[in-house]
């Protein structure tokens, strides 16, 4: 029997392969694997080690490797739901009816963990709260005040639309699942196909031009890469640096078995469509941080629930 190749979070925003089956993976948890459906969705962040810049919380529609937040450390993952049919929230019993109790109206399961992502899900969270990071794990500021809980919502839900690639809540950046919006970075030049010219490593085939906004693979260029989108990081995995030192002949990162010298020999025009959605992914999230660092401000300043009127896990 063949094993099954099943696409799965390899780190954030960074789509990959893998067989599953445990007599390749040696570390496969299977209460991450029977709980994935489509309605599952996975948070990563740092719960035992401070948080650097970025966004403190990332998601993924895919089950997650173990280090999928920054590559490092990320081993806490939180499903949104314990169950693939979706039945049991992975949600403190007695939280939503108390915040449905609050707001005067449903608290869904979904709304939570948008709520989570919109407060959490931005750099602008952990410039505010660096000193307290210090103490591993992030804690989210749960507002009482139901205008501004449903703006978090809003917000949460598309950064995960974009931080999955459309495939949850596409209907909130107004695609279909799993089509990515069109973003502003395009090809003008293809990556070469021809294996002698496939990327070798990242010093000598990748750079980017701030001047001209251009990011160049090899001899081909993608034009209208915002600053920004090339600098973005999570807690100092480099995102798109990261992407692209997986893909190289020479791959990025620590090897673990004899497969991992297992390349490809040619660069496909898939692999192209990868990286531009990518960067217009990137572009659809950066776009959210001011709001979101506002609504922050102002969840703060408001009234807030203490520790002790909430349920106990």
């Amino acid at each position: 029997k063949h094993p099954e190749i099943v696409r799965y979070g390899y780190r954030t925003f960074d789509r990959q392969f893998v067989f599953r089956d445990t007599r390749v993976g040696d570390r496969s948890r299977p209460p991450l694997w029977r709980s994935h459906s489509e309605r599952q969705i996975f948070l990563a962040s740092q719960l035992t080690k401070p948080l650097g810049s970025g966004t403190a919380i990332s998601s993924s529609g895919d089950v997650p490797d173990i280090d999928f937040f920054c590559n490092r450390g990320g081993k806490d993952i939180m499903p949104l739901y314990r169950d693939a049919a979706a039945t049991e929230p992975n949600v403190t019993h007695g939280l939503l009816d108390l915040l449905g109790r609050c707001y005067s109206e449903q608290v869904t399961p979904e709304d939570m963990i948008g709520y989570i992502v919109g407060v959490l899900g931005h750099p602008g969270y952990t410039e505010r709260f660096q000193d307290e990071l210090e103490v591993p794990g992030p804690r989210v500021p749960l507002t009482k005040d139901a205008a501004l809980f449903h703006r978090a919502v809003d917000l949460g839900k598309l950064v995960i639309a974009w931080q999955t690639y459309a495939e949850r809540f596409p209907e909130v950046i107004g695609t279909t699942k799993g089509r990515v919006p069109q973003g502003a970075a395009q090809p003008t030049r293809d990556i070469p196909d021809a294996p002698e010219r496939y990327p070798q490593n990242l010093r000598s085939d990748v750079r980017y031009d701030e001047k001209t906004r251009q990011l160049h693979v090899v001899e081909g260029v993608f034009a209208d890469v915002d600053p920004r989108v090339w600098e973005y990081e999570v807690s100092g995995l480099r995102v798109v640096r990261s992407w692209l030192g997986y893909r190289m002949k020479e791959r990025a990162g620590r090897k673990s078995s004899p497969l991992d010298d297992i390349r490809l020999e040619r660069w496909p025009w898939e692999m192209t469509r990868e990286l531009q959605d990518l960067l217009w992914a990137l572009e659809g999230v950066i776009a959210l941080e001011p709001a979101q660092k506002a609504l922050l401000d102002e969840i703060v300043a408001g009234e807030l629930f203490l520790a002790d009127e909430l349920p106990k896990p």
